[in-house]
């Protein structure tokens, strides 16, 4: 199994980037894998900011985030999207793309550091 984020770099207070996730190596179809996108900030717990169903019927974001970022998925390229607009300082922080499947089946990626400076 292999997940690896890219899109991450620095940004300035207001910009924009696209984190994108591309998954492998699994041992169940794309679509049943309920995906998501973590963040880590420097001396701060890993928290979740994005989630979305297999199919995309469902998502949900951190409050900070809505309205902001928006997370998608392509299955036909086992792919997760964030697209992450009107960014600030306090996004600052390594990403983390995470694929879930019951308990049993959980997987991360090695993240993608978004900074945002001026």
């Amino acid at each position: 199994v292999q997940i690896v984020e890219s899109g991450g770099g620095l940004v300035q207070p207001g910009g924009s980037l696209r984190l994108s996730c591309a998954a492998s190596g699994f041992a169940f179809t794309f679509s049943s894998y309920f995906m998501s996108w973590y963040r880590q900030a420097p001396g701060k717990e890993r928290e979740l900011v994005a989630s979305i169903t297999g199919f995309g019927g469902r998502t949900d974001y951190l409050d900070s985030v809505k309205g902001r970022f928006t997370i998608s998925r392509d299955n036909a390229k086992n792919a997760v999207f964030l697209q992450m607009n009107s960014l600030k300082p306090e996004d600052t922080a390594v990403y983390y793309c995470n694929a879930k499947r019951t308990l049993t089946y959980v997987y991360w990626g090695q993240g993608t550091q978004v900074t945002v400076s001026s």
